[in-house]
């Protein structure tokens, strides 16, 4: 199972689509169609820690990134956005997805979450991915989340609610990512029947001493109660945070204060660190 193979002459912009593209992005282009060719994409994994016990992991979020020729990573937020709308964007997706499936598949105990785009829907080599990577492991659908950021559901809202009933008949769950960020129209945020909303760091941050935040942020935690969905608070960098949020009834927390994104996670640490006994 592996995506990189055949990769190396792909074609993933358009001749049309460069000349669309600034100057400053061209580099960015390049940088990640040289990355996929090295076969230089890889996963960071941060935990997701339960906010009454956060020394306990919910889940984990697989992070794309790609590394540079000077052995630079490159986290997503720098690049996902000028390739989103290409080519380019859909075999990161999928590669992201095949990383994730093999994780899950050498892990029983793993529970992660996928970036993927709604563009994605639908592209036939995402889909052969999943398939491919469902066999590797009984269980391993019941362990996969798909995460979709707002502003990317709503780009075609029906057909992502035909998407998600259809994967959740076989057990993949998914989330709502950066909730609050976009423009969600709750006749849609019904139907979805997402099962974990992430609110956005920006809700988030300075939570403890923001007012704004805290009557914006206690909305957002009600609306996903009220429809039977998980909540992950986002970014959460401060103790002052984590505790304003645990006495608001978060669910879950994600930021640096409770786990950094680590190349190698901790279960492959734990691998290692036998090796010499064995």
């Amino acid at each position: 199972m592996s995506l990189f193979t055949g990769l190396s002459g792909t074609d993933a912009t358009s001749p049309q689509m460069e000349l669309a593209v600034k100057p400053k992005d061209q580099s960015i282009l390049e940088m990640v169609r040289n990355a996929i060719k090295r076969k230089n994409v890889i996963l960071a994994y941060q935990p997701v820690m339960h906010a009454r016990n956060p020394e306990r992991p919910a889940f984990y979020e697989g992070l794309l990134r790609v590394v540079k020729e000077d052995r630079s990573i490159i986290p997503a937020k720098d690049f996902i956005d000028v390739v989103e709308t290409m080519d380019l964007g859909r075999i990161l997706d999928c590669l992201a997805l095949e990383m994730g499936l093999i994780a899950l598949a050498e892990e029983p105990s793993l529970r992660l979450s996928i970036n993927m785009s709604a563009r994605s829907i639908g592209y036939p080599r995402w889909m052969d991915t999943l398939n491919e990577g469902l066999v590797l492991d009984d269980t391993i659908a019941e362990r996969l989340i798909l995460e979709v950021t707002e502003s990317s559901a709503m780009l075609m809202p029906e057909i992502v609610n035909v998407f998600m009933n259809d994967l959740h008949q076989r057990g993949i769950s998914f989330a709502l990512d950066d909730f609050g960020a976009g423009y969600t129209a709750f006749r849609f945020f019904r139907e979805f029947q997402f099962d974990i909303v992430k609110i956005d760091g920006q809700f988030i941050r300075n939570i403890h001493r923001d007012p704004d935040n805290q009557v914006l942020a206690g909305a957002l935690i009600s609306i996903a109660q009220q429809f039977d969905m998980f909540t992950v608070a986002e970014h959460v960098e401060q103790k002052e945070e984590l505790a304003f949020l645990q006495e608001a009834g978060v669910d879950c927390v994600q930021g640096y204060l409770t786990g950094r994104p680590e190349t190698v996670p901790i279960w492959k640490e734990e691998e290692t660190s036998l090796e010499g006994y064995l």
